[in-house]
């Protein structure tokens, strides 16, 4: 299997700019984001963030802040930074699996083990794959070593030799890299290629973010990535995360946390989402499937990891009118989607105004202050919307 990263010469972007006022934002409300977030970056919450606004398929807000990096020295944050995405990147693979699914190569009813056998092992057998990609796949605690992130048979047999901890389906619970690792291995299966390589020519490259949205990050474009942070011990200030910035893991392209993106490319993949699956003339999947995949396949059933009903789609995951939701805005419509990064980032769309809003920093910060920071930006954009 080839595991080269190929670059994608530049082209132009596929959402044109427009002004707030043209696209029915209310100004004094984006400024009060962009104070917000200046203010936690003066605060040294977070050394960089890059926001971005997009509706009815035109830009309205691109704008950076603070440092992509820190050390050996500052890097300014720019508009071609590449920052982490965390578990923003279950979205991207998602969508390649769902343009899979429309060409006929499996079905979300499928059991994982129809198209990969051995992963039957330990009683896995009976999985679906609606199963795994909705957090009810009964291994949420399962890890996929360093080993296994570049050699992709080793790969194979370490998610086959995945153990199970409880019944499939019985419960939901957030499985933070085991079950997009599965659905990178149904990919491979499904089409013989590396699945890095099959997200990059079925969403990144279609959509026209070939140079700022990948899953798996070429080594010709670290200079341009943002460096992770974490707090230090004290719990003010940060200092780079060493893990999450080494060449192994950004060539990694973890399927549920290791892709790279602007913020402008991650509000361009939800305006796909919001015009029923086709971004500037590009149709990558159908309304139907959209409908499908954005419905909430679990209820109002409490995620046991997140600690409150998560309303999980195949992919995102949904607003619904419970009292509150992750990432989303209490104030967001009962069918606005999306989903975050690991105490960094929150993207989403909203079906009902037509607007999506990416919201990526690059220093991990635990709750309370994660969930309280991330209503606030959202309830802010959610308010500027008329």
């Amino acid at each position: 299997m080839d595991t080269a990263i190929r670059i994608q010469p530049a082209t132009e972007f596929p959402l044109p700019s427009a002004d707030l006022d043209s696209l029915g934002f209310r100004r004094e409300q984006i400024d009060r984001l962009t104070a917000l977030i200046e203010h936690h970056i003066a605060e040294a919450h977070y050394p960089g963030c890059q926001v971005a606004l997009a509706r009815h398929g035109k830009l309205a807000l691109f704008r950076n802040f603070g440092n992509a990096a820190t050390s050996p020295a500052p890097r300014a944050a720019a508009d071609d930074t590449l920052w982490l995405l965390y578990s923003n990147t279950k979205v991207v693979t998602a969508v390649a699996l769902w343009a899979l699914a429309e060409r006929g190569l499996f079905s979300f009813s499928d059991r994982i083990a129809d198209h990969v056998p051995e992963f039957a092992r330990n009683a896995k057998g009976n999985i679906t794959v609606l199963q795994v990609i909705t957090h009810q796949a009964g291994f949420p605690n399962a890890v996929v070593g360093p080993d296994a992130w570049a050699d992709h048979k080793r790969l194979r047999e370490a998610v086959c030799d995945f153990p199970l901890e409880w019944s499939p389906g019985s419960k939901v619970h957030y499985h933070g890299q085991s079950a997009h690792w599965t659905l990178g291995v149904l990919i491979e299966a499904l089409t013989g290629k590396d699945f890095r390589d099959v997200i990059r020519e079925t969403v990144c490259e279609r959509l026209g973010l070939g140079r700022e949205l990948y899953v798996g990050l070429p080594e010709s474009e670290f200079g341009r990535a943002a460096d992770m942070h974490e707090l230090l011990p004290t719990g003010s200030g940060s200092r780079p995360l060493t893990d999450n910035n080494s060449a192994a893991w950004r060539k990694s392209g973890a399927p549920g946390a290791g892709g790279y993106a602007t913020a402008r490319a991650m509000a361009a993949l939800y305006q796909m989402m919001l015009n029923g699956g086709e971004l500037a003339g590009t149709r990558i999947v159908s309304p139907r499937l959209l409908q499908y995949a954005l419905r909430n396949h679990t209820g109002d059933r409490v995620d046991e990891f997140m600690g409150m009903p998560m309303h999980r789609g195949l992919g995102p995951h949904l607003r619904g009118t419970t009292e509150n939701v992750r990432g989303l805005g209490g104030f967001a419509s009962p069918r606005a989607f999306g989903h975050g990064g690991v105490g960094t980032s929150y993207c989403w769309g909203d079906p009902d105004s037509g607007v999506s809003f990416a919201y990526i920093t690059n220093n991990r910060v635990p709750d309370p202050w994660h969930s309280r920071r991330l209503d606030l930006m959202a309830n802010l954009v959610h308010t500027a919307i008329i």
